[in-house]
């Protein structure tokens, strides 16, 4: 029996209003006057008229996540078509190889687009948007996963693979932590490195996008001295999942259960009294789970006054944190669906291409906050998948559509 010929997928030959809308979405998250400052603060900007411009290039970087499974031509032809309609024909018509697209991409780099991050990701969730607060905090949650990329020698050597009882993994991974606003799915922060690279180093860098309306809650991974009072210092409030072997003697029980201690860097072998860091701390067991142990958990708070925040209320708020969980999967399943590696064949344009696929994430999550709100609901209720169909097929009711 001959094998059958793969078959080169493609978008539709005329592109309909649904596929221009859907790059309406993209531009209703990074305006072009926005894209514009970033290219002229980066140095980045089109020095000549080009046949891929520059702002052309970072929108066709967000639709890639919006159209995984066609070639890189076909999405650049659709964007550019969707411009084309949102300017009324004032944008270039353009049509390049593969080639013209890759050049394109590694004149712009991956600071552009981080950039763009930088000023886009931020939290949706209005005050009062049910499911997103919990008293006067926003809820949000810290947490990280592994990207593959594709397996070429610059990626490897960047990159790395992860440790694997079997040998060595597959593909070379990314290592991406995200900040997430639970509420809304929202990815408001992110950093990226090499697999080598711990969570703890990287949550470094992210403490400083801690805001004093927060309610940041991390697994137990994550605690550390050093990085407690580093995110204690943002101003946020915390709810961290502690080692259930690490010691904390009781300084005064708290009537709801939870009592007040100290904790200290390993490194104070004195650790006298009162010279240490104070936290709540609030131990549980969780009975009747689907876990055949009954599972125990040792939370530690800044939160110290236990009327501003019951502990029991914080016990139920800490498994919030696997809303977190769903992020990872709707851009690494929903978006990415049968395309399981990043197409990118340099480190820099892997994390180009990140960069993108969060910012188009944003902007899914954007629309879908926007729809809630107008209902009333939780954005929970609502299908993430469906949700990237309608912008993919259908005219979006709710899409900010740029003049």
């Amino acid at each position: 029996m001959e094998p059958m010929a793969r078959v080169r997928k493609t978008l539709a030959e005329k592109i309909d209003v649904a596929h221009l809308m859907s790059v309406g979405v993209l531009a209703s998250v990074c305006p072009r006057a926005l894209i514009d400052e970033v290219l002229a603060q980066t140095e980045r900007a089109s020095k000549r008229e080009r046949l891929l411009p520059a702002p052309a290039v970072v929108y066709y970087i967000m639709a890639m996540a919006l159209w995984r499974e066609a070639p890189l031509e076909e999405v650049l032809r659709v964007v550019c078509e969707g411009l084309q309609w949102l300017s009324r024909g004032q944008a270039p018509a353009v049509q390049a190889s593969k080639a013209a697209i890759s050049q394109a991409r590694s004149r712009l780099g991956a600071e552009v687009m981080e950039q763009l991050a930088e000023r886009v990701l931020s939290p949706l969730a209005a005050p009062g948007m049910p499911g997103a607060w919990y008293r006067r905090w926003r809820i949000m949650a810290l947490d990280g996963t592994a990207m593959d990329v594709a397996d070429e020698k610059t990626n490897a050597a960047f990159f790395g693979y992860p440790g694997s009882s079997r040998g060595s993994s597959a593909f070379p991974q990314a290592r991406v932590l995200g900040l997430v606003e639970c509420g809304t799915h929202a990815v408001v922060a992110a950093a990226m490195a090499p697999c080598s690279q711990g969570e703890t180093t990287l949550a470094q860098t992210l403490c400083v996008k801690f805001k004093p309306d927060m309610l940041v809650l991390a697994d137990r991974g994550f605690y550390g001295f050093g990085l407690w009072g580093k995110a204690c210092a943002s101003g946020a409030s915390l709810v961290w999942r502690v080692k259930a072997n690490l010691k904390l003697d009781v300084h005064r029980q708290l009537p709801d259960g939870s009592y007040l201690s100290e904790v200290f860097d390993s490194a104070d072998r004195q650790r006298p009294a009162g010279q240490g860091q104070v936290v709540r701390v609030i131990d549980y067991t969780l009975k009747d789970s689907a876990s055949p142990v009954q599972d125990s958990y040792r939370l530690v708070t800044n939160i110290l006054d236990h009327e501003q925040a019951p502990a029991l209320d914080l016990a139920a708020l800490y498994h919030e944190r696997w809303e977190i969980e769903g992020v990872f999967d709707e851009f690494k399943t929903h978006l990415r669906g049968a395309s399981t590696v990043l197409r990118s064949k340099t480190p820099e344009l892997v994390r180009q291409e990140l960069w993108g696929l969060l910012l188009a994430h944003f902007a899914i999550r954007q629309l879908m906050a926007q729809a809630a709100c107008t209902q009333g609901l939780d954005p929970d209720r609502l299908s993430f998948t469906h949700a990237v169909r309608v912008i993919k097929r259908k005219m979006p009711q709710a899409a900010a559509i740029p003049p």
